[in-house]
């Protein structure tokens, strides 16, 4: 049975399966593989495992061959290759007065084709610009326009966590964010402390979500009278990571408890609590019930004014 391998060509980028082949491979083994653009140099992210080549829609690809030294000497040479070309566009860009942000330019293994990456605002007209590289440079040149997001992916950096960014280190695919899920972890919504290095609200809120959902599940909602083995008492704050929550007693104090001090049981109450809790919740209810008749009243006020007015 023919055997499957994963194979990466960035860090953290995208893992693409080829036919391993003959080939004994071990996660972390450089590879020459068979691209749509040719040979290229990959690394084994996972092992081969075996697959039916039946089920596959797409003829898998195979492994060309292993790395050599003559191999790491032609991606020495295609650096030096990437850093002349960025030098020479960002200065044609610097020429044309091109609104443009070239960030980064790769190069195929070969070395017969450069990908110049860049970022703006609205469409560019860069036809000039391509003729220019294609004539210094004597290669096939593609211009590829991406988002914020790609260009903070391929440039790396720190966020404000201190660690390697999230994009740049591991996510290999960029998943939907909203500010809901920052406002279901707690967080506070003011946009530049929940976004990332790119702008945009930052990646681990996504990852991280399905841990603060499961952890919220146990939690009393916001506002909800609980009874506790202080007293009863409505939940203020909730501190999901460190399991605790903040209510206000019976006797108007704050108080910062864990979810082993809420009473689950009206017989694990103490002597008079559960008494207590119910006064609590008629207290609450009789307030909640005299709002709503002051709305009613101030509703049939404006009413009443507004028919005498429409009589004069």
């Amino acid at each position: 049975m023919n055997k499957a391998v994963g194979i990466r060509f960035k860090p953290a980028g995208k893992i693409y399966d080829f036919d391993c082949g003959a080939y004994v491979l071990n996660p972390g083994d450089y590879v020459i593989v068979q691209t749509d653009q040719g040979l290229g140099f990959g690394t084994v992210a996972l092992p081969p495992e075996p697959y039916d080549a039946t089920k596959k829609k797409r003829s898998l690809k195979k492994i060309f061959r292993l790395a050599t030294d003559n191999d790491f000497a032609q991606l020495e040479k295609n650096k030096k290759k990437e850093m002349e070309a960025y030098a020479y566009c960002r200065q044609c860009i610097r020429d044309l007065k091109l609104d443009m942000n070239l960030f980064a330019v790769e190069s195929t293994f070969d070395g017969g084709k450069i990908t110049c990456f860049f970022t703006a605002e609205a469409r560019v007209d860069f036809r000039e610009l391509v003729k220019m590289l294609v004539k210094k440079l004597s290669v096939r040149v593609e211009m590829r326009q991406v988002g914020i997001r790609n260009q903070a992916k391929m440039c790396g950096g720190l966020g404000r966590c201190g660690r390697e960014l999230c994009c740049s280190s591991f996510i290999d695919k960029f998943d939907p964010v909203s500010i809901r899920m920052a406002k279901d972890q707690g967080l506070s919504l003011n946009p530049t402390k929940i976004s990332g290095q790119c702008g945009r609200l930052m990646c681990c809120l996504t990852y991280e979500h399905k841990t603060y959902s499961d952890l919220k599940k146990q939690f009393p909602k916001i506002g909800k009278n609980i009874t506790t083995r202080f007293g009863g008492g409505k939940v203020l704050r909730q501190n999901i990571l460190a399991g605790r929550l903040s209510i206000r007693l019976e006797d108007n104090t704050e108080k910062e408890i864990s979810l082993d001090d809420i009473v689950r049981d009206k017989k694990q109450a103490g002597p008079g609590q559960s008494q207590k809790q119910n006064l609590y919740q008629k207290q609450n209810q009789n307030q909640k019930q005299d709002q709503r008749q002051k709305q009613n009243q101030k509703q049939k006020q404006n009413q009443n004014q507004k028919q005498s007015r429409k009589n004069e």
